[in-house]
């Protein structure tokens, strides 16, 4: 029979440093660790906590004895309920000084691996208004502050924003969001204020009734408008209704799409999409590279900084204009598309078909002649046999999802013995784990960490192995 966990109180407590999805972090004096939301290095507080595992506790504050120097004022009046931007509470110079530690401490402590030249932390020079896509979720119910709930009040209001990060059926209320450039409010807000006009209902995510479900605003650096809305029936004398008064109102919106999800759940990109108005795809430009972006397209939400990114991995990559160049994890190919010019040839693969098309599409727009896409899962199209008829990789180039490169991948990128190595990840721990095992015939020569995403947690890392 196991023991019930009991939950601790711990006072006056330094909170030491930021650990895993922004949160804070410090020790008792007996040496258990807690993690806790809402903190900022420096702050002493007292903290109500539950064992999670082993010496593991999961806290909450109950009480700021003081606040720590490296606080500042957040500037969204969301800022506490939204879990969008975690860390705007601590000066953004902290912010990257922070994200450099992890990276660091994934590299040393998880990958085991010594790094010959830790460069620093490339910053975003925007820190609001950086993004150019987001998802909004449309909801009969909106979430209340502990003040409000105690005060009795009504949660069935008709919202659209983002949901906490602790409830799928409720939303946050969104008067104005600091993520994405303008005019990405006024679509929000006018959309909402039609939606209410027109008296459609707002969709609950618990009882699966309702009608309006996600609103997706992706607003490209030319200016160029892609609208997407999903709604839970298939009645076109609600919908159109909403989409003209829309075009009437918006008439900057380039592309106008709808989709149909009577799904659980919001994920909308495996869904049919049905063109309404205007163009189908929307043009972006990212180094030079002309994109044309259609309703399912990854495209990096951070063009600016995306830039930057794919210009680290060129710095580290050191052209000389003969490299056949392997891209693993590809996408649409903007990686591959931004190096073109630079090598001989490039081939790259994608598990997301569509994505694909993309590729060769923005290829052929931008007269790209010297690059080859494929589409399936790396660890099964990239083979012995795909190098023969390829030829061995001088460069490879992987950019992997979170969870890292399967370990099929792993032991293939050994086999196949490319001088060069360029490991780009959008989470060090996971990257750390491959680069241990790359370290049987890898040294790790450079990383150099890049922020994408100001005020979150989120980092991404490009790492330089060398064949030994």
């Amino acid at each position: 029979m196991s023991r019930r966990r009991k939950p601790i109180i711990a006072e006056q407590l330094t909170i030491t440093g930021l650990a895993d999805r922004g949160k804070g972090v410090c020790r008792t004096e007996d040496g258990k660790v807690i993690f806790v939301a809402g903190v900022a290095p420096g702050d002493v507080v007292d903290i109500f906590a539950k064992r999670k595992k082993k010496e593991v506790y999961e806290g909450t504050v109950q009480k700021f004895h003081s606040y720590s120097d490296l606080r500042v004022e957040p500037i969204c009046s969301h800022f506490g309920l939204c879990g969008g931007c975690k860390l705007q509470h601590i000066d953004y110079e902290q912010q990257l000084a922070f994200k450099q530690l992890e990276v660091e401490n994934a590299l040393k402590r998880i990958g085991k691996v010594e790094v010959a030249e830790i460069l620093p932390i490339v910053a975003a020079d925007k820190q609001t208004y950086y993004r150019n896509k987001l998802e909004f979720s449309f909801s009969s119910k909106r979430w209340l502050t502990r003040e409000e709930i105690d005060s009795g009040i009504t949660n069935r209001v008709d919202v659209l924003g983002f949901h906490p990060g602790s409830s799928f059926d409720k939303v946050i209320n969104l008067d104005h969001c600091y993520l994405q450039y303008e005019p990405s409010n006024e679509i929000r807000n006018t959309v909402r204020a039609i939606a209410l006009e027109q008296k459609l209902a707002f969709f609950d995510a618990l009882k699966k009734e309702g009608f309006l479900r996600q609103l997706m605003i992706r607003i490209t650096s030319l200016g160029e408008i892609m609208i997407i809305v999903s709604v839970f029936e298939n009645d076109r004398d609600r919908l159109f209704p909403l989409l003209e008064e829309m075009l009437k109102r918006l008439p900057a919106i380039t592309s106008l799409y709808y989709c149909i999800n009577t799904k659980a759940n919001d994920y909308m990109y495996d869904l049919d999409m049905a063109h309404y108005y205007g163009q189908k795809e929307v043009a972006d430009v990212l180094g030079g590279i002309r994109f044309n972006i259609g309703p399912k397209s990854f495209f990096q939400t951070n063009t600016e900084q995306a830039e930057k990114l794919y210009k680290t991995v060129v710095d580290f990559a050191e052209f000389t204009g003969t490299e056949n160049v392997y891209d693993l994890y590809t996408g649409i190919g903007s990686i591959a598309l931004f190096l073109a010019k630079h090598c001989k040839q490039v081939v790259g693969i994608e598990e997301v078909r569509a994505a694909i098309i993309d590729a060769n599409a923005n290829a052929a727009l931008n007269n790209i002649e010297n690059t080859v896409f494929y589409a399936g899962d790396v660890k099964n199209i990239l083979t012995p046999d795909f190098a023969k008829k390829h030829g061995k990789p001088d460069i490879l180039i992987t950019d992997p999802p979170r969870a890292g490169m399967h370990p099929k991948v792993v032991q293939m990128l050994l086999q196949l013995e490319a001088p060069k190595l360029i490991y780009v990840s959008c989470k060090p721990s996971t990257q750390a784990r491959d680069l241990q095992v790359l370290s049987e015939k890898y040294e790790v020569v450079k990383s150099r960490a890049v922020d994408m995403f100001p005020h979150t947690p989120h980092i991404e890392n490009v790492v330089l192995l060398k064949l030994k």
